[in-house]
C-alpha cells in the first residue's frame, strides 16, 4: 500500500492524490515523504508532464505530521531529529524549486495544491512550498499551523515560508498562537491564493498557463525584502522586539517552543533562505530534545488521543446515547443540553417550573445567535439544535431515553428525589448518570433501584468550552454504564477520564489543594502579588486567588463547612477557612459580586488585587522566595495526583496527566503532574516534599508510592510502559 499516488492527464498534469491507508485523515510519515520524493522526481523528470497538482484524495487535506514519527526521532537523538526534520526540508525545496535552473529561475514545472478540506501543519507546510495554493469554498475547513498548542512549532518550513510571505507581525497569530483560519480568511491572510468550487479544476488550469515568473518565489528573486521589515530595519525592529515582549509576558519563560519559534524567525531573517531553514531545523531539534515538548505531545496529543478512541473502555457492545434526558435546566444542564444537541442527541431538559425550563433551553439560543453573528452558524442549522431540545416540567417525556444526566442542586435529598422521578418512567436498561462536583456516587446511588446502571458525569464549567469530562465509578457501577459514559462523551466531542469513587474524585481533589495553599499563604502574610504570579510564572493559566474569585468565595465556604463536616478532626483547614469566611462575611463573593480577593469596576471588569488585603492580613517582614512559593502552589496538586493514584482512585497515569491540563489548567508545559515528576525525577521530588515537609506540614510529606519509586530509581511513565510491556 502507498499513501501517494499519480495520475497523468491528456494535457500532460500530473495529479498526486495523497490517501494514507487505513486512515481517515491523512497525516505524513518518513515512508510516506519518501513516497512523495519519488514521484515528484519522476513527474520533474518525465517531458510529457507540464505542471503538477498536489490533492488530496479524502475530504480533507492533511492533519499534520504523525507526531510518533517525530517521538520515533527523538529516540535516536538530536542528529536523528535534524536530519529527519532536513529530508522534509530537501523534498519541499525541491518542489519549490520544481527542476528550475539555479541562476536564471527559469525552466521549472508549475506545482499547485488543491485542498478541499482542513490543512494543518504539514497538510500547510507542504502547500507553502507549491507555487501557489487552491482551496475549496469550504466553512468547516481549518487551514493553520497549530503545532504550538502541543509544545513544538512548525518545522517542516513553515515558520520560515509563513513569515517570510507575511512578514513576522502578520505571521505572529498563526505561529504564535496556532490561529486556524477557514479558506476565505485564509486568503483573506494571504495563507492561501484562491478560494474556488472545485480547486482541483483551477490548479489544474492554472499549471497549464503559469509563467517561468510565477514560479519565482519572491524570496528567491533578487532584491528580495521582508515585509513589515528585518530585524535591523527600523520597523522590523520594532516588530521583533515587540514580539519578543509578547512571548516572554503570555509564556513566562515556561513555554520553550514559542521562544525557539521566534528565534528562528529572527535569525532565520538575517540570512539567506536555504541557511534559514537549517537554522529552523536546528532550534525545531532543540525543541523536539526539551523534556517539555516530549511531555506536552505525549499528554495533548498521544494520551489525549488515545482516551478519546476509547483506550479503557469496557468491552461492551456499542452505547451509542440516543435519546437524553436532563434533570436541572440550570447553568450546567442547560450547557448539557446544547453540547448534545449540537451533537445530534435527542434531548429532552426537565426543571421543576416550566420557565426554568424555557430558560434553560433559551441558553442554547444565546449560544447559537453568537455562533450567527461571528457567521459559525447558520439559522438552519440553529433551528435544528433547537428543534432537538425539549423543555418541560412533564417526567413522562423521559419516556424511552436511554441516558439520563441528573444536574439538580448539590444536595443529597433533590438528588435521591429526582431520581425516584425518573426511574419510575424510563426504561429498565437506561443508564442513570449524576453531574456532581463532589457529592460521593456511592451515596448518591441508594436513592437509584439500578445501583449497577447508576453512574457519575462530571461536567466542568462553563460545559459548552471545557474540554473534559470525569466520569465516576461507584461501588456498584456496572461496565455497560462505564461503556455509555464514555461513549455519551465521545458523541459530544469531549475528553474522558475514568475515576473512582472518592471525596472530591480526581480534578477536585487536586485543585482545592492549589487553592487553598494560595490562601494560606494570604494568613500567613505572603504578598498576594507574589501568590500570583508565582502560579502564573510556573504556567498556571490563573494565579489561586483568581481561580477562587472566578468560582466564588461562597462556594469556597461551602465546600470548606462539608468537608469539615464529613471529616472532624482529620479536617486540614482550619488555617484557610479564616480567610475566606472573612472575605465572604464583607460580601467579597468573587467576580460575579465584583468583589473579591480582586478589585473590580462597575461592569465587573478586574482591576488588581484588592487593596484590603494588606490591611486584613498584614504583609510578614519577610517574604519567600520565588522558589519556595512555586513549590508549594505546585507541590500541594502534584502530590495529591499521587496519593489519588495510591489509593486506587486514579488508574491511569494518561488520566491524570490529561485530566490536570483540560480540567484545571495543570501548568501545560509539564505535560501534566505525573510527567512533572518524571521530568524532575523522584528522588529529587521526594527531596523537595520533605523539605517543604519540615517547613509547612505534613500536607507535603511524600507518598509511600513517590518514596518507592525514588528509591528503585524508577519513573511513572518508564514503570508503566514496563507494565504494558509485559
Amino acid at each position: 500500500m502507498t499513501d501517494f499516488a499519480m495520475q497523468t492527464d491528456a494535457e500532460g498534469v500530473a495529479t498526486i492524490t495523497w490517501d494514507a491507508a487505513g486512515r481517515s485523515m491523512n497525516v505524513l510519515t518518513l515512508e510516506a515523504a519518501a513516497e512523495l520524493n519519488r514521484l515528484v522526481d519522476q513527474a520533474l523528470g518525465d517531458e510529457a508532464v507540464k505542471g503538477i497538482v498536489i490533492t488530496s484524495g479524502k475530504p480533507d487535506f492533511a492533519a499534520g505530521m504523525d507526531l510518533n514519527v517525530l517521538a520515533g526521532l527523538k529516540q535516536g537523538g538530536a542528529r536523528a531529529v535534524f536530519d529527519g526534520v532536513m529530508s522534509l526540508h530537501h523534498l519541499l525545496r525541491k518542489i519549490e524549486r520544481a527542476g528550475m535552473d539555479p541562476k536564471t529561475l527559469k525552466g521549472g514545472k508549475p506545482i499547485a495544491a488543491a485542498l478541499p478540506g482542513t490543512a494543518l501543519g504539514i497538510g500547510l507546510e507542504l502547500p507553502l512550498a507549491c507555487h501557489r495554493i487552491f482551496a475549496a469554498d469550504n466553512p468547516k475547513a481549518k487551514i493553520g499551523l497549530p503545532e504550538i498548542q502541543v509544545g513544538i512549532f512548525p518545522g517542516a518550513g513553515g515558520t520560515t515560508r509563513l513569515s517570510r510571505k507575511l512578514g513576522a507581525m502578520m505571521a505572529a497569530p498563526l505561529l504564535l498562537e496556532g490561529k486556524l483560519n477557514d479558506p476565505q480568511k485564509a486568503r483573506a491572510a494571504g495563507v492561501v491564493d484562491e478560494v474556488a468550487e472545485d480547486p482541483v479544476a483551477a490548479a489544474k488550469a492554472w499549471v497549464l498557463q503559469a509563467k517561468d515568473a510565477d514560479l519565482v518565489k519572491p524570496w528567491d528573486a533578487k532584491g528580495w525584502k521582508m515585509p513589515g521589515g528585518a530585524p535591523y530595519h527600523p520597523a522590523g525592529f520594532m516588530t521583533f522586539v515587540g514580539a519578543s515582549a509578547m512571548v516572554s509576558g503570555r509564556t513566562m519563560g515556561v513555554y520553550p517552543a514559542a521562544k525557539a519559534l521566534l528565534s528562528a524567525v529572527y535569525e532565520g531573517a538575517l540570512v539567506d533562505f536555504d541557511t534559514a531553514l537549517k537554522i529552523e531545523a536546528r532550534w525545531f531539534t532543540w525543541v523536539l530534545m526539551n523534556p517539555s515538548s516530549g511531555a506536552m505531545i505525549r499528554s495533548l496529543f498521544i494520551n489525549k488521543e488515545a482516551l478519546e478512541k476509547g483506550a479503557n473502555r469496557p468491552d461492551v457492545p456499542d452505547q451509542k446515547v440516543r435519546k437524553l434526558g436532563i434533570l436541572g435546566a440550570g447553568m450546567m444542564g442547560a450547557g448539557i443540553a446544547y453540547v448534545s444537541a449540537n451533537a445530534g442527541i435527542e434531548v429532552v431538559l426537565i426543571d421543576s417550573a416550566q420557565e426554568a425550563a424555557e430558560r434553560g433551553k433559551a441558553y442554547s439560543t444565546g449560544l447559537l445567535d453568537k455562533g450567527i453573528s461571528r457567521k459559525k452558524v447558520t439559522e438552519a442549522k440553529k433551528a435544528e439544535v433547537l428543534g432537538r431540545i425539549t423543555a418541560t416540567t412533564d417526567y413522562a417525556a423521559l419516556e424511552g431515553c436511554d441516558l439520563i444526566v441528573e444536574a439538580v442542586f448539590e444536595d443529597p435529598g433533590v438528588k435521591a428525589e429526582v431520581t425516584k422521578k425518573a426511574e419510575a418512567v424510563i426504561p429498565q436498561d437506561a443508564i442513570f448518570a449524576t453531574n456532581t462536583s463532589t457529592l460521593p456516587i456511592s451515596d448518591l446511588a441508594r436513592a437509584s433501584t439500578r445501583p449497577e446502571q447508576f453512574i457519575g458525569i462530571h461536567f466542568f464549567s462553563p460545559v459548552d468550552k471545557m474540554l473534559l469530562v470525569e466520569i465516576i465509578k461507584g461501588r456498584e457501577t456496572g461496565e455497560r454504564a462505564v461503556a455509555k459514559a464514555l461513549d455519551f462523551v465521545r458523541q459530544i466531542r469531549k475528553t474522558p477520564i475514568v475515576v473512582n469513587d472518592a471525596r472530591f474524585f480526581y480534578a477536585n481533589r487536586c485543585i482545592i489543594p492549589y487553592l487553598n495553599e494560595g490562601i494560606r499563604m494570604v494568613g500567613e502574610g505572603v504578598s498576594p502579588a507574589l501568590i500570583e504570579n508565582a502560579a502564573r510564572m510556573m504556567g498556571m493559566p490563573l494565579g489561586p486567588l483568581q481561580l477562587v474569585d472566578e468560582t466564588s468565595v461562597d462556594l469556597a465556604v461551602k465546600i470548606a463547612k462539608a468537608t469539615k463536616a464529613a471529616m472532624g478532626d482529620a479536617y486540614a483547614g482550619n488555617d484557610v477557612d479564616p480567610v475566606i469566611f472573612r472575605l465572604a462575611d464583607e460580601g467579597r463573593l468573587g467576580r460575579k459580586s465584583k468583589a473579591g480577593f480582586y478589585a473590580y469596576d462597575e461592569a465587573g471588569k478586574r482591576q488588581g488585587l484588592w487593596e484590603g488585603l494588606g490591611a486584613n492580613w498584614p504583609r510578614a517582614e519577610e517574604q519567600p522566595d520565588l522558589t519556595e512559593v512555586q513549590q508549594r502552589l505546585m507541590f500541594a496538586q502534584t502530590l495529591e495526583a499521587v496519593r489519588a493514584l495510591e489509593e486506587g482512585v486514579l488508574t491511569d497515569i494518561r488520566e491524570g496527566d490529561v485530566g490536570a491540563i483540560l480540567g484545571w489548567g495543570f501548568a501545560p508545559w509539564t505535560g501534566g503532574p505525573f510527567s512533572w515528576l518524571d521530568m524532575m525525577g523522584a528522588a529529587r521530588a521526594v527531596g523537595i516534599a520533605e523539605a517543604l515537609a519540615a517547613r509547612h506540614g505534613e500536607r507535603f510529606a511524600p507518598p509511600k508510592l513517590l518514596r518507592d519509586m525514588a528509591e528503585r530509581g524508577g519513573s511513572f511513565y518508564g514503570e508503566a510502559a514496563s507494565r504494558a510491556a509485559a
